[in-house]
């Protein structure tokens, strides 16, 4: 099966499994567990934060991050297409009385200060107290300029507001960037990093940050029963991704592209960010093309904007497969 859904549906390799296999376990609660000791510890070094929590999905992440940073009653920007406003159920609002304020993002996937300035709540009871301002990196697969970042920085400081930075796919940044994490998590707070998506973990999610910060998080995450116990069996595939997996998200990448060019030489409007390619199919295409790519063992999740997703378990042969089958279809139109 060829599965261009999302990089979520990622499967762990022999290597990974290995490593999960012959994993040190502990108690992962009381503190113990090695291997989750050793994955927060390697995820802090690598941004610059002085620690790190590992939490098993990115939206328990994500929720984790904005109850630390937010109490009842207060506020965060954030995009109107942002994954930790429209995507994860409402989480936020329903369990932390935390009331989102969105905006529309540029074509770039950076949220216009101008406009994030004027979403800012005065200091009224009247109002929300707006705390945070949550960014997403990468956003639609397109990566935040650095030097977006480092304005948004300096916006957040001059108006004493936190910079979360929703970084699932942040590694895909720093490897279209050539640059390390940490020159771009040096630019908020706090930040989430997924590891089963192009990372390749079956689960997993990090959230970095200072230690008082991660410290209420700790106890955010037991409260929303992430609290695992001998979690160092998936605390080992995360570190095996963090090894092995993050330069080799060049070859999605890579890959993309060459979708993006195939399926323009058919015709198709497309675009393409890192390893995201986004095609625009006529309405009445939509069903007979998810149709057609099934029934030959081929997923997409096809719509008016069909996005396609390349990862480690998508290589070029399958793509050719993908656009000879797709060829085929418009030639059966």
């Amino acid at each position: 099966m060829i599965d261009l859904r999302s990089d979520t549906v990622t499967r762990p390799s022999p290597a990974m499994l290995s490593a999960m296999v012959s994993a040190r376990t502990g108690d992962d609660v009381y503190g113990d567990d090695p291997g989750v000791n050793a994955l927060e510890a390697e995820a802090a070094h690598l941004s610059g934060k002085a620690a790190a929590l590992f939490l098993p999905t990115g939206t328990q992440a994500n929720l984790v991050a904005l109850l630390s940073h937010c109490q009842r009653g207060d506020e965060y920007i954030v995009g109107q297409q942002a994954h930790n406003y429209k995507y994860e159920a409402g989480g936020a609002a329903v369990l932390g009385s935390i009331q989102p304020q969105p905006i529309e993002a540029a074509e770039d996937g950076t949220l216009p200060l101008e406009k994030v300035a004027a979403a800012i709540k005065p200091d009224d009871m009247h109002f929300a107290r707006t705390r945070l301002l949550s960014l997403e990196n990468t956003f639609g697969g397109r990566v935040l300029p650095v030097a977006y970042l480092a304005e948004a920085w300096r916006f957040t400081r001059e108006r004493q507001l936190a910079l979360h930075i929703d970084g699932a796919r942040i590694f895909n940044a720093t490897v279209a960037l050539e640059l390390p994490l940490s020159s771009l998590s040096c630019y908020c707070d706090t930040l989430t990093i997924c590891l089963s998506k192009g990372l390749g973990a079956p689960v997993g999610s990090l959230l970095c940050g200072d230690a008082d910060y991660i410290q209420r998080a700790r106890r955010w995450r037991k409260m929303t029963g992430g609290g695992m116990r001998q979690a160092g069996i998936l605390a080992a595939a995360g570190s095996y991704a963090l090894e092995n997996n993050v330069t080799r998200l060049q070859e999605d990448h890579e890959n993309a592209r060459w979708l993006a060019e195939q399926l323009q030489a058919l015709g198709i409007t497309v675009s393409q960010h890192t390893n995201m390619v986004f095609a625009q199919l006529p309405p009445e295409q939509v069903a007979p093309l998810q149709a057609w790519m099934r029934a030959r063992n081929i997923l997409i999740s096809a719509a008016p904007v069909t996005r396609l997703v390349t990862h480690l378990d998508v290589d070029r042969a399958a793509l050719q497969q993908v656009i000879t089958q797709w060829k085929a279809f418009l030639a059966a139109q």
